[in-house]
Protein backbone atom coordinates (compact mmCIF):
# COMPACT_ATOMS: atom_id res chain seq x y z
CA UNK A 1 0.00 0.00 0.00
CA UNK A 2 1.27 3.36 -1.01
CA UNK A 3 1.15 6.24 2.02
CA UNK A 4 -0.80 9.36 0.83
CA UNK A 5 0.01 12.71 1.53
CA UNK A 6 -3.30 14.58 2.14
CA UNK A 7 -1.48 18.19 2.36
CA UNK A 8 0.06 17.53 -0.89
CA UNK A 9 -2.97 16.67 -2.09
CA UNK A 10 -4.95 19.70 -0.62
CA UNK A 11 -1.50 21.89 -1.71
CA UNK A 12 -1.30 23.28 1.61
CA UNK A 13 1.11 23.48 4.37
CA UNK A 14 1.35 20.44 7.41
CA UNK A 15 0.52 23.58 9.85
CA UNK A 16 -2.61 24.50 8.10
CA UNK A 17 -5.00 26.29 10.29
CA UNK A 18 -8.96 24.82 10.06
CA UNK A 19 -10.03 27.87 7.54
CA UNK A 20 -6.78 27.40 4.93
CA UNK A 21 -7.69 23.47 4.70
CA UNK A 22 -11.48 24.90 3.84
CA UNK A 23 -10.29 27.52 1.57
CA UNK A 24 -8.24 25.25 -0.43
CA UNK A 25 -10.61 22.46 -0.66
CA UNK A 26 -13.26 24.58 -2.24
CA UNK A 27 -10.67 26.24 -4.65
CA UNK A 28 -10.02 22.64 -6.01
CA UNK A 29 -13.69 21.33 -5.52
CA UNK A 30 -14.59 24.40 -8.18
CA UNK A 31 -11.58 22.85 -10.55
CA UNK A 32 -12.43 19.40 -10.38
CA UNK A 33 -15.94 18.80 -9.67
CA UNK A 34 -16.95 16.68 -12.74
CA UNK A 35 -20.07 18.96 -13.30
CA UNK A 36 -18.06 21.46 -14.17
CA UNK A 37 -14.34 20.14 -14.68
CA UNK A 38 -12.96 20.10 -18.21
CA UNK A 39 -10.23 17.48 -16.81
CA UNK A 40 -9.64 14.35 -18.44
CA UNK A 41 -9.28 12.95 -14.83
CA UNK A 42 -11.73 15.06 -12.66
CA UNK A 43 -13.45 12.47 -11.49
CA UNK A 44 -10.57 10.99 -9.69
CA UNK A 45 -8.94 13.82 -8.79
CA UNK A 46 -12.01 14.85 -7.27
CA UNK A 47 -12.12 11.71 -4.99
CA UNK A 48 -8.93 12.62 -3.79
CA UNK A 49 -9.62 16.10 -2.79
CA UNK A 50 -12.61 14.98 -0.78
CA UNK A 51 -10.59 12.15 0.96
CA UNK A 52 -7.84 14.69 2.12
CA UNK A 53 -10.60 16.99 3.32
CA UNK A 54 -12.47 14.20 5.23
CA UNK A 55 -9.21 13.86 7.00
CA UNK A 56 -7.67 17.22 7.32
CA UNK A 57 -10.99 19.04 7.94
CA UNK A 58 -11.41 17.07 11.35
CA UNK A 59 -8.84 17.14 14.10
CA UNK A 60 -9.03 13.73 15.16
CA UNK A 61 -8.61 12.16 12.41
CA UNK A 62 -5.85 14.58 11.20
CA UNK A 63 -4.28 13.90 14.49
CA UNK A 64 -4.11 10.38 14.02
CA UNK A 65 -2.77 10.73 10.64
CA UNK A 66 -0.16 13.32 11.44
CA UNK A 67 0.97 10.74 14.19
CA UNK A 68 1.14 7.80 11.98
CA UNK A 69 2.59 9.70 8.82
CA UNK A 70 4.93 11.68 10.58
CA UNK A 71 8.60 11.82 7.84
CA UNK A 72 5.97 9.85 5.27
CA UNK A 73 6.64 11.02 1.95
CA UNK A 74 3.78 10.42 -1.37
CA UNK A 75 3.63 7.30 -2.85
CA UNK A 76 6.59 4.98 -0.83
CA UNK A 77 5.48 1.79 0.41
CA UNK A 78 3.73 1.86 3.76
CA UNK A 79 2.35 -0.08 6.41
CA UNK A 80 0.73 0.99 9.74
CA UNK A 81 2.76 0.14 12.62
CA UNK A 82 0.51 -1.96 14.93
CA UNK A 83 -1.66 -0.78 17.51
CA UNK A 84 -0.54 2.66 16.32
CA UNK A 85 -3.88 4.35 17.08
CA UNK A 86 -3.39 3.34 20.88
CA UNK A 87 -4.09 6.13 23.46
CA UNK A 88 -5.46 8.23 20.81
CA UNK A 89 -9.43 9.81 22.79
CA UNK A 90 -11.98 10.51 20.26
CA UNK A 91 -15.76 11.49 20.67
CA UNK A 92 -18.04 9.00 19.03
CA UNK A 93 -17.40 5.87 17.63
CA UNK A 94 -14.01 7.00 16.91
CA UNK A 95 -11.69 8.47 14.48
CA UNK A 96 -13.64 6.60 11.59
CA UNK A 97 -17.09 7.97 12.28
CA UNK A 98 -19.40 9.16 9.90
CA UNK A 99 -16.65 8.02 7.41
CA UNK A 100 -17.81 5.60 4.79
CA UNK A 101 -14.23 3.43 4.15
CA UNK A 102 -16.00 2.32 0.97
CA UNK A 103 -15.99 5.81 -0.62
CA UNK A 104 -12.28 6.36 -0.52
CA UNK A 105 -9.11 4.58 -1.47
CA UNK A 106 -7.37 1.72 0.73
CA UNK A 107 -5.31 3.94 2.53
CA UNK A 108 -7.97 5.69 4.01
CA UNK A 109 -9.60 2.19 5.34
CA UNK A 110 -6.83 0.82 6.73
CA UNK A 111 -6.56 4.20 8.75
CA UNK A 112 -10.21 5.14 9.41
CA UNK A 113 -12.54 2.47 8.77
CA UNK A 114 -12.28 0.25 11.74
CA UNK A 115 -14.67 2.15 13.99
CA UNK A 116 -18.01 -0.17 14.20
CA UNK A 117 -21.18 0.43 16.42
CA UNK A 118 -21.21 2.81 18.73
CA UNK A 119 -19.86 1.00 22.23
CA UNK A 120 -22.98 1.37 24.11
CA UNK A 121 -25.28 0.92 20.66
CA UNK A 122 -26.84 4.34 20.82
CA UNK A 123 -26.07 6.57 17.94
CA UNK A 124 -25.54 10.64 19.01
CA UNK A 125 -25.36 13.29 16.60
CA UNK A 126 -22.94 15.89 17.05
CA UNK A 127 -25.07 18.26 16.73
CA UNK A 128 -29.05 19.47 17.43
CA UNK A 129 -31.93 19.89 15.58
CA UNK A 130 -33.46 23.48 16.26
CA UNK A 131 -35.81 23.49 18.69
CA UNK A 132 -34.27 20.60 20.16
CA UNK A 133 -33.78 20.05 24.00
CA UNK A 134 -30.10 20.97 24.51
CA UNK A 135 -30.31 19.70 28.23
CA UNK A 136 -28.73 16.59 27.03
CA UNK A 137 -26.09 13.73 27.97
CA UNK A 138 -23.04 14.45 26.42
CA UNK A 139 -21.18 12.44 24.30
CA UNK A 140 -19.78 9.05 24.44
CA UNK A 141 -16.36 9.12 23.99
CA UNK A 142 -13.88 5.97 22.77
CA UNK A 143 -10.46 5.31 23.01
CA UNK A 144 -7.90 1.64 22.22
CA UNK A 145 -5.50 1.08 25.08
CA UNK A 146 -2.93 -1.45 25.47
CA UNK A 147 -2.16 -3.79 29.01
CA UNK A 148 -0.06 -6.02 30.10
CA UNK A 149 -1.45 -9.52 29.81
CA UNK A 150 -0.49 -10.38 33.34
CA UNK A 151 -3.06 -7.24 34.66
CA UNK A 152 -5.73 -8.99 32.60
CA UNK A 153 -4.66 -12.11 34.60
CA UNK A 154 -5.20 -10.81 37.98
CA UNK A 155 -6.61 -7.75 37.76
CA UNK A 156 -4.85 -4.43 38.09
CA UNK A 157 -5.71 -0.62 38.80
CA UNK A 158 -3.59 1.49 36.37
CA UNK A 159 -2.73 4.90 35.08
CA UNK A 160 -3.77 5.08 31.75
CA UNK A 161 -2.67 8.45 29.39
CA UNK A 162 -5.13 9.18 27.20
CA UNK A 163 -4.65 12.44 24.43
CA UNK A 164 -7.71 13.98 23.07
CA UNK A 165 -7.11 16.09 19.68
CA UNK A 166 -9.20 19.53 19.40
CA UNK A 167 -8.95 22.33 17.04
CA UNK A 168 -7.47 25.49 18.86
CA UNK A 169 -8.78 28.90 18.77
CA UNK A 170 -5.97 29.33 16.38
CA UNK A 171 -7.42 27.29 14.07
CA UNK A 172 -4.58 24.15 14.37
CA UNK A 173 -5.02 21.33 15.80
CA UNK A 174 -3.77 20.45 19.87
CA UNK A 175 -3.30 17.63 21.38
CA UNK A 176 -4.11 17.63 25.23
CA UNK A 177 -3.95 14.75 27.63
CA UNK A 178 -5.09 13.50 30.23
CA UNK A 179 -4.39 10.56 33.37
CA UNK A 180 -7.07 8.47 34.41
CA UNK A 181 -6.74 5.63 37.00
CA UNK A 182 -8.22 2.71 35.90
CA UNK A 183 -9.55 -0.60 37.51
CA UNK A 184 -9.10 -3.70 34.81
CA UNK A 185 -10.90 -6.24 35.65
CA UNK A 186 -9.48 -9.59 36.00
CA UNK A 187 -10.18 -11.44 33.12
CA UNK A 188 -11.21 -8.78 30.68
CA UNK A 189 -10.67 -10.31 26.84
CA UNK A 190 -9.20 -8.80 23.93
CA UNK A 191 -11.41 -6.02 22.22
CA UNK A 192 -14.12 -6.21 25.41
CA UNK A 193 -15.19 -2.40 26.46
CA UNK A 194 -14.23 -0.88 30.02
CA UNK A 195 -16.43 1.84 30.37
CA UNK A 196 -15.60 4.53 32.24
CA UNK A 197 -18.83 6.78 33.41
CA UNK A 198 -19.26 10.22 33.19
CA UNK A 199 -15.25 10.23 31.46
CA UNK A 200 -16.98 11.30 27.51
CA UNK A 201 -18.08 14.22 26.48
CA UNK A 202 -19.53 17.53 28.69
CA UNK A 203 -23.20 17.74 28.49
CA UNK A 204 -25.32 20.69 27.47
CA UNK A 205 -27.13 22.30 30.04
CA UNK A 206 -27.65 20.97 33.41
CA UNK A 207 -27.24 17.28 31.67
CA UNK A 208 -24.41 14.75 32.92
CA UNK A 209 -21.02 14.20 30.59
CA UNK A 210 -21.21 11.34 28.58
CA UNK A 211 -18.92 8.01 29.10
CA UNK A 212 -15.50 7.29 27.99
CA UNK A 213 -15.34 3.43 26.57
CA UNK A 214 -11.74 1.76 26.73
CA UNK A 215 -10.89 -1.00 24.12
CA UNK A 216 -8.72 -3.16 25.53
CA UNK A 217 -6.02 -4.62 23.47
CA UNK A 218 -2.47 -6.35 24.37
CA UNK A 219 0.59 -5.30 24.75
CA UNK A 220 3.09 -8.39 22.87
CA UNK A 221 4.03 -11.17 25.23
CA UNK A 222 6.92 -12.91 24.91
CA UNK A 223 5.91 -16.28 25.52
CA UNK A 224 2.06 -16.19 25.09
CA UNK A 225 -0.78 -15.38 23.00
CA UNK A 226 -4.31 -14.36 23.69
CA UNK A 227 -7.31 -15.84 21.04
CA UNK A 228 -10.16 -14.39 22.88
CA UNK A 229 -10.14 -15.82 26.25
CA UNK A 230 -7.67 -18.77 25.06
CA UNK A 231 -4.05 -18.41 26.28
CA UNK A 232 -1.58 -20.03 23.57
CA UNK A 233 1.89 -20.96 24.13
CA UNK A 234 5.20 -22.96 22.43
CA UNK A 235 5.70 -26.24 24.50
CA UNK A 236 9.69 -26.70 24.24
CA UNK A 237 10.49 -30.16 24.66
CA UNK A 238 13.14 -32.47 24.66
CA UNK A 239 13.47 -35.61 21.89
CA UNK A 240 13.19 -38.16 24.45
CA UNK A 241 10.01 -36.34 26.01
CA UNK A 242 8.18 -36.00 23.18
CA UNK A 243 9.10 -39.61 22.21
CA UNK A 244 8.74 -41.17 25.63
CA UNK A 245 5.84 -39.05 26.70
CA UNK A 246 7.06 -36.74 30.29
CA UNK A 247 5.18 -34.37 32.79
CA UNK A 248 6.72 -31.20 32.09
CA UNK A 249 6.18 -27.48 34.15
CA UNK A 250 4.34 -24.69 32.22
CA UNK A 251 4.93 -21.30 33.83
CA UNK A 252 1.58 -19.10 33.99
CA UNK A 253 1.75 -15.43 33.08
CA UNK A 254 0.75 -15.18 37.46
CA UNK A 255 4.33 -16.84 38.17
CA UNK A 256 2.29 -20.50 38.89
CA UNK A 257 3.68 -23.11 37.57
CA UNK A 258 1.27 -26.43 35.93
CA UNK A 259 2.20 -29.79 35.37
CA UNK A 260 1.38 -31.01 31.65
CA UNK A 261 1.64 -34.33 30.71
CA UNK A 262 2.94 -34.51 26.97
CA UNK A 263 1.80 -38.14 25.59
CA UNK A 264 4.48 -40.32 24.30
CA UNK A 265 5.29 -40.13 20.49
CA UNK A 266 4.19 -36.41 20.44
CA UNK A 267 5.16 -34.46 17.00
CA UNK A 268 6.39 -31.24 17.02
CA UNK A 269 2.99 -29.05 15.89
CA UNK A 270 0.97 -31.13 18.35
CA UNK A 271 -1.37 -28.97 20.07
CA UNK A 272 -1.99 -30.15 23.93
CA UNK A 273 -5.18 -28.45 25.30
CA UNK A 274 -5.87 -28.10 29.05
CA UNK A 275 -9.18 -26.94 29.52
CA UNK A 276 -10.46 -24.20 32.16
CA UNK A 277 -6.52 -23.18 32.41
CA UNK A 278 -6.23 -19.81 30.26
CA UNK A 279 -7.42 -16.40 31.21
CA UNK A 280 -9.57 -16.12 34.47
CA UNK A 281 -13.22 -15.17 34.13
CA UNK A 282 -16.32 -16.13 34.88
CA UNK A 283 -15.70 -18.57 32.05
CA UNK A 284 -12.02 -19.33 32.02
CA UNK A 285 -10.85 -19.72 28.74
CA UNK A 286 -8.83 -22.86 27.74
CA UNK A 287 -4.73 -23.57 27.39
CA UNK A 288 -3.44 -24.31 24.13
CA UNK A 289 0.53 -25.47 23.95
CA UNK A 290 1.94 -26.03 20.83
CA UNK A 291 4.34 -28.84 21.02
CA UNK A 292 8.12 -27.91 19.40
CA UNK A 293 10.90 -30.68 20.11
CA UNK A 294 14.25 -28.94 20.42
CA UNK A 295 17.02 -30.79 19.77
CA UNK A 296 20.42 -30.98 21.20
CA UNK A 297 22.93 -29.87 19.13
CA UNK A 298 25.20 -32.12 17.30
CA UNK A 299 28.62 -30.45 18.66
CA UNK A 300 27.96 -31.56 22.02
CA UNK A 301 30.48 -34.81 21.75
CA UNK A 302 28.05 -36.89 23.64
CA UNK A 303 24.79 -35.84 21.60
CA UNK A 304 26.56 -36.74 18.33
CA UNK A 305 27.58 -40.29 19.73
CA UNK A 306 23.87 -40.83 20.19
CA UNK A 307 22.77 -39.31 16.47
CA UNK A 308 25.41 -41.43 14.58
CA UNK A 309 24.24 -44.49 16.85
CA UNK A 310 20.25 -43.66 15.91
CA UNK A 311 21.81 -42.95 11.92
CA UNK A 312 23.43 -46.73 12.18
CA UNK A 313 20.33 -48.51 13.98
CA UNK A 314 17.45 -46.83 12.56
CA UNK A 315 18.50 -47.29 8.93
CA UNK A 316 14.51 -48.04 8.14
CA UNK A 317 13.61 -44.70 8.86
CA UNK A 318 12.89 -42.33 6.43
CA UNK A 319 11.60 -39.04 7.98
CA UNK A 320 10.18 -37.80 4.49
CA UNK A 321 8.28 -40.66 4.36
CA UNK A 322 6.64 -40.42 7.55
CA UNK A 323 5.94 -36.34 6.73
CA UNK A 324 4.01 -37.44 3.51
CA UNK A 325 1.97 -40.41 4.91
CA UNK A 326 1.00 -38.48 7.98
CA UNK A 327 -0.44 -35.82 5.31
CA UNK A 328 -2.38 -38.42 3.27
CA UNK A 329 -3.83 -38.96 6.72
CA UNK A 330 -4.77 -35.42 7.65
CA UNK A 331 -8.21 -34.49 5.98
CA UNK A 332 -7.95 -32.65 3.07
CA UNK A 333 -10.54 -29.37 3.05
CA UNK A 334 -10.61 -29.06 -0.63
CA UNK A 335 -11.66 -32.43 -1.34
CA UNK A 336 -15.41 -33.02 -2.41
Amino acid sequence: MEFKDYYQVLGVPRDATAEQIKKAFRQLARKYHPDVSKEPDAAARMSEVNEAHAVLSDPERRAAYDAVGQGRRQGEAFTPPPDWDAGFEFSGRGFGDGADAGDFSDFFAELFGRAGSRPNGRARPRGFAAGEDLHRRGEDHHAKILLDLEDAWRGATRQIALRLPQLGPDGRVRVGERTLEVRIPAGVRPGQMIRLAGQGGPGHGSAPAGDLFLEVHFHPHPRFRLDGGTLVAELPVAPWEAALGAVVPVRLPDGSTLKVRVPADAQGGRILRVPGKGLPGATPGDLELVVRVLLPSAWDPRARKLYEQMAAELTDFDARQVAAAEAERQPHKDRR
